[in-house]
């Protein structure tokens, strides 16, 4: 199921009855959304007309097949790999043809569609203050794009992270502003739950006490209903004390997971569709080994780890969302250091690679692999 591509099922947020669901908090001195305002871009982010034009017919292909080539710059041989000599990614997002995806440059700011046997191209490139860990960190579909043809996007500015809404030809459109920016854990990530709601992962900034403090914008899982132009945006809290933002995800049963790194472990949550919060991690990894974009299925769901270098998957019940086996681990020191991850309409996973933001980039990196979903997480058949 594709991210960003989601079905317009009701997703209801708890925000009283569970403790780690704060309630209502209205920002609107640091959050708006006002199609007429001044941004802080001066210049209308470039775009490609090849990018994201209207889709191609889907592909019957159902597993990975590209014609091996021969080795060289900017060339793998590595049938499953899409694409080579990115700068460091960001977000990762699959697109409707099952053939292309959509892949982010965190600290450049562009947005490239990778697909089989094709040159990756850019399709759009929005300001972004790429330093530290800051940068363009993950990019959706709207719940309406094979009519509008619009993204959403989470970035960091100089002076905060935030979400913003990419039409081509213009320039990027605040949605919610003032998130607080800190010298590390400037993460976030962003999911559709309706065609009218906007989950919204936050990072912690560095600052631990922000992540539990109900007035900060740190360290949460935001509900945002989108505002109207010219509105102030109002996002509810649905989670509260997280650490460094990893990815949020959503199976085709409606829940949210969310993953987060912490100074203790890393962790594995879930919000069930009625916006329920289970009461404890679905899972947790003291080794830490940097869990970051996830790809969730009825039954199944693959985590990117950064500092492991491979793809954790874990069987899920459908019924309870409790995961029912230790994860097993895949594509162990293959490809490097993971950080994005996202579910095919044709079942396939995409990953992504952030080599060139550790001390070993391979000649070829950074990359983009689709393979099929490892065995062990159920599949997303």
């Amino acid at each position: 199921m594709t991210r960003g591509a989601r079905s317009a099922g009701s997703w209801k947020l708890c925000t009283s009855a569970v403790a780690v669901a704060i309630g209502v908090l209205l920002v609107p001195s640091c959050a708006r959304f006002d199609d007429a305002a001044t941004t802080p871009f001066t210049s209308a982010p470039s775009f490609d007309a090849g990018g994201v034009g209207p889709e191609e017919s889907p592909s019957t292909t159902t597993t990975p097949s590209t014609p091996p080539v021969p080795p060289g710059p900017c060339v793998d041989p590595d049938p499953a790999v899409i694409a080579t000599c990115l700068d460091t990614t960001g977000g990762l997002i699959a697109l409707p043809d099952e053939n292309s995806a959509l892949v982010t440059e965190r600290r450049t700011g562009r947005i490239m569609r990778v697909a089989v046997g094709e040159e990756p191209v850019e399709v759009a490139t929005v300001p972004v203050d790429g330093s530290g860990d800051g940068g363009l960190h993950d990019v959706v579909l709207s719940p309406t794009y094979n009519e509008d043809r619009l993204l959403y996007a989470y970035i960091t500015t100089p002076s905060d992270n935030r979400v913003v809404r990419i039409a081509a030809g213009d320039v990027p459109k605040d949605v919610l502003t003032g998130i607080p920016r800190g010298a590390t854990g400037n993460s976030g990530a962003l999911e559709f739950v309706s065609p009218t709601e906007l989950a919204v992962l936050t990072g912690n900034a560095g600052d631990p006490a922000a992540a539990d403090n109900p007035s900060s914008l740190s360290g949460k899982l935001l509900s945002l209903p989108l505002p109207a132009p010219g509105a102030p945006a109002a996002p509810t809290v649905t989670l509260s004390g997280l650490g460094e933002a990893g990815d949020v995800c959503r199976d085709p049963n409606g829940s949210l997971w969310v993953t987060d790194r912490t100074v203790l472990e890393d962790r594995l949550q879930r919000v069930s569709m009625d916006g329920a919060v289970a009461s404890g991690p679905a899972w947790t990894w003291p080794d830490k080994p940097g869990v970051a974009g996830c790809a969730a299925a009825p039954d199944g769901l693959a985590v990117s780890l950064t500092g492991g270098k491979a793809v954790a998957v874990l069987s899920i019940d459908p019924g309870t969302g409790a995961v029912t086996a230790a994860p097993t681990v895949t594509l162990e020191d293959r490809y490097g250091m993971l950080r994005g991850a996202s579910a095919g309409p044709d079942g396939l996973l995409w990953v992504s690679t952030v080599n060139k933001s550790g001390n070993e980039p391979g000649p070829n990196d950074d990359r983009v692999i689709r393979i099929q979903f490892p065995a062990g997480g159920g599949g997303f058949d």
